[in-house]
């Protein structure tokens, strides 16, 4: 417990302290947002604030992560250090930042609003989706758990659904890509939340807190554990507890972040935040058995993104009409004349309650099994 609160304090300092210095060395570069022309019109006044602000994210939660190591090793040396699952959580989110780094950079660097394209942006997500997933199903411990499985889960494995039904090595190839499903459904949902000013950080944040109390939950109900009252109701997850120390760490480093991404946003977290967030919300997911959870969890994420295949599809279907004044959902409530400010709020209020909802299920399920 002691690592949580280290980690914690250390990802807050760093997020509120980093935030404010990068932003004057992105001020002092130029490096500043370029706003889409078919975007809302109150949307230009935002033209030129400084963007990338997810680097902040990305180097406070993977800095706090290994000091608070460090830190518990200096006062433990017989503690454990960093885990495969942690590992894999930094590997993933770094990765997938990378990739959304490459795109901003792009973007200012030719001054337009799209960076990378469709292709080339899928392909650098698919790479670093590809490799955490074949290196999630490594790795065992003592007992033989590794961070992953081929078992399709919601709160725990669901014994009816594994991939590898016709062999392992058809069911790591279903795994791989089932992974990537959820990694780049994730990481562009976050993407297409990220349009207003502190609304993809908010709920990154609640759904963060929520895989706190998840890893939480599991570290002491896990198999093995005294404190767990039934063999049934245990959970066949490996390091735990490392996986809430990378979820509490991600939360504080956001609430240090959105003290400055909150409206009128000083910074905008880019693709480098969102789809570094959207990866470490995914390997969540996977390395806590709760892929189907996260739909739940995520609701608003889900909402949003279906918003957009909603609008797209039936636009292409009728021939030019539209269910929604503009995609994603946010900005039809903006052109509804809702203020930003609102818009956020009330889709914080929604993600919270969806969070909410998940949470109680995945109790529920506990309760059951007793």
């Amino acid at each position: 417990m002691i690592a949580l609160l280290i980690g914690t304090g250390l990802a807050l300092a760093f997020a509120m302290v980093g935030t404010p210095l990068f932003i004057r060395l992105l001020v002092k570069k130029g490096y500043g947002q370029i706003i889409r022309d078919d975007g809302p019109t109150t949307h230009q006044i935002k033209r030129g604030t400084p963007t990338m602000g997810g680097t902040v994210v990305v180097g406070s939660v993977v800095g706090a992560y290994f000091l608070t190591h460090l830190i518990i090793w200096l006062l433990n040396p017989a503690s454990q250090g960093p885990t495969a699952s942690g590992l894999l959580m930094i590997f993933l989110m770094v990765g997938q930042g990378l990739v959304g780094f490459l795109d901003d950079f792009l973007k200012i660097s030719n001054q337009r609003s799209l960076g990378l394209d469709a292709k080339g942006k899928l392909a650098g997500q698919g790479i670093v989706g590809i490799a955490f997933a074949i290196m999630a199903l490594g790795f065992p411990d003592g007992t033989g758990r590794t961070p992953a499985s081929t078992f399709i889960s919601f709160v725990r494995d669901i014994p009816s659904l594994n991939l590898a039904f016709a062999g392992a090595g058809l069911g790591v190839v279903l795994f791989v890509i089932w992974s990537n499903l959820i990694i780049a459904g994730t990481t562009n949902g976050v993407n297409l939340t990220d349009g207003l000013d502190g609304l993809a950080t908010g709920t990154a944040i609640l759904v963060f807190g929520a895989y706190t109390l998840i890893g939480l939950w599991q570290s002491s109900q896990g198999c093995g554990s005294r404190k767990s009252p039934s063999v049934a109701a245990c959970y066949a997850v490996r390091d735990p507890l490392d996986l809430s120390l990378i979820a509490v760490i991600m939360f504080a480093a956001l609430i240090g972040f959105l003290w400055w991404n909150t409206a009128p946003a000083k910074i905008f977290m880019g693709d480098t935040g969102s789809l570094a967030i959207g990866g470490a919300i995914a390997g969540f997911a996977i390395l806590s058995r709760t892929e189907i959870l996260l739909f739940i969890i995520g609701g608003l994420f889900v909402l949003i993104t279906l918003s957009v295949i909603i609008q797209v599809g039936f636009f292409k279907l009728s021939k030019g009409k539209r269910v929604f004044r503009m995609a994603p959902l946010q900005h039809h409530f903006e052109l509804k004349g809702w203020a930003e400010v609102t818009v956020v709020v009330r889709f914080w209020i929604l993600a919270g309650l969806m969070v909410a909802v998940g949470l109680g299920a995945f109790y529920a399920e506990w309760i059951v099994r007793l």
